[in-house]
């Protein structure tokens, strides 16, 4: 996906510098293209042209750049589970704490009710 996202980039780059090396000079490149002016219609099909490179190379960049961000934070997931392994690997003179069970029938009444 990275590779794609920066073929997509130099094409963008390619299409936005023809197209202003083309209306730069027009005067010359224009009689080669059999255009002697350009009409609003063409001037859209070719804003939208760009546009559309634009959106596909930004919406490229993003899902790359959001991939990334994922597995680096799976990586530092999976590298905290390994540093608390390596912790207590080290430190097994430590004693674990159990939780403590509690029997049914000794729990206290909050409010005791008075009998007298």
């Amino acid at each position: 996906m990275k590779k794609f996202t920066q073929v997509l980039q130099i094409v963008l780059l390619v299409f936005f510098a023809a197209m202003t090396i083309f209306f730069v000079a027009f005067d010359t490149l224009g009689g080669l293209f059999g255009t002697a002016e350009i009409s609003s219609d063409q001037m859209v099909k070719i804003m939208l042209t760009g546009l559309i490179i634009f959106l596909i190379t930004w919406l490229s960049a993003y899902l790359t750049i959001k991939g990334l961000s994922d597995s680096l934070t799976k990586k530092e997931i999976e590298m905290n589970k390994l540093k608390a392994k390596l912790y207590d690997l080290e430190h097994p003179d430590i004693p674990q704490k159990k939780p403590e069970q509690k029997k049914e029938g000794s729990e206290p009444t909050a409010n005791p009710s008075p009998s007298e």
